[in-house]
């Protein structure tokens, strides 16, 4: 029987994907960025999952370029984009492109498929999400330990920015939740993700906010700098790689829980993948309290953040979809078991439940737009 739930956002379909990259260049760059473009391209041909990649410029205007690549997968992509080798790939270009704007799809259909390999076989639909009208993403960093409460209270007591961006643009809602010295702010944004992300940069409010959290922050960063602020943005990134929430009316007095899951190195895509079934299956079962669920994951940091009903005991929904034959094993083999000293000992149920114990987060701030 097919899940119930509603996917309106998913990285694990088995689709390929297609990233397209608008980019616009500096008066007399053009040079400097195809010698750039090259030295990305040799270096991205090597990476595993990548496919094939083009180079266009326009036709009306040539300052305006687009670089479109093809990825078996969205994982693959995601590890890369987010690495920091993709951070030094990409720096020789920023001195040379005025403005840029990434997008990334599905291949849902193909007329005449040119490559003979393929992830997703000719005949294979991959069916369509169902979409909400709204883009969900997440960043996260670090602070220095001993100012956790500090930051805290810095990040709860600033004035909510202007929910509105432009006419077809709206910031809906903003999560932030601190796990240890680790934050992550989770944003919803109706309409352009992009626009909605520099509308809040720009707001005075949010500028004071940035500004008092440096001297605690454990990377340094200038945002008044523009290169300083694209490395950090980069590598703050907590993509969402799926959004689920059950194919029924929303209840009344859902409450927002995050969950922070240490993956062993090397094994955040699989986890982030098992977290995400789990998530399936929960929104169609009509008794489950997980109403939606979004997990974000990057490296090996996966944040589950759920819209529950009532206020079950967070242990059980740490672990909610993971008993079974087999599932305490898998589960051990993909957390990060020296986090809390659990690796050694036999009883993998228990390890399980003593990992799963300290995934709660601190809720920090959860806003809505009122309007």
């Amino acid at each position: 029987m097919a899940p119930s739930g509603r996917i309106s956002q998913s990285v694990f379909d088995g689709s390929r994907l297609r990233v397209i990259l608008l980019l616009d260049l500096y008066e007399g760059a053009q040079q400097q960025f195809l010698d750039a473009y090259e030295l990305m391209r040799r270096q991205v041909a090597s990476v595993p999952g990548h496919i094939s990649d083009q180079l266009c410029q326009s036709i009306e205007n040539p300052s305006q370029w687009l670089i479109t690549s093809e990825w078996e997968s969205a994982p693959p992509f995601l590890a890369w984009v987010n690495s920091e080798e993709h951070v030094e790939t990409v720096k020789p270009m920023h001195s040379c492109v005025r403005d840029t704007r990434s997008m990334r799809y599905s291949i849902l259909r193909e007329t005449n498929p040119a490559q003979p390999q393929r992830t997703v076989p000719a005949d294979t639909h991959v069916e369509a999400r169902v979409g909400d009208g709204v883009a969900r993403h997440a960043l996260t960093f670090t602070v220095k330990p001993g100012s956790e409460s500090k930051v805290a209270e810095i990040l709860s007591g600033y004035q909510s920015p202007s929910a509105q961006v432009d006419e077809n643009t709206r910031l809906r809602r903003t999560s932030l939740f601190m796990h240890g010295n680790r934050v992550v702010r989770a944003v919803e944004v109706e309409g352009d993700l992009l626009a909605a992300l520099r509308h809040v940069a720009r707001q005075p409010e949010v500028r004071a906010v940035e500004e008092a959290i440096n001297p605690y922050l454990e990377q340094d960063r200038d945002l008044s700098d523009p290169d300083s602020a694209r490395v950090f943005f980069t590598r703050a990134a907590l993509p969402a790689v799926q959004h689920v929430v059950a194919d029924r009316p929303a209840p009344a007095g859902l409450r927002r829980h995050a969950l922070y899951y240490p993956a062993g190195e090397g094994r955040g895509t699989e986890l982030a993948r098992l977290l995400a079934q789990q998530d399936r299956d929960a929104a169609s079962d009509p008794d489950s309290p997980v109403y939606g669920s979004t997990v974000f994951q990057r490296d090996d940091i996966v944040v589950r953040l759920i819209d529950i009903v009532g206020e079950p005991d967070l242990d059980a929904l740490a672990s909610l979809g993971l008993k079974g034959a087999g599932k305490p094993a898998e589960l051990e083999r993909l957390l990060d078991g020296a986090a809390i000293g659990v690796e050694g000992s036999l009883d993998t149920e228990r390890n399980v439940n003593r990992l799963l114990s300290h995934a709660d987060m601190l809720p920090v701030t959860d806003r809505s737009a009122t309007s």
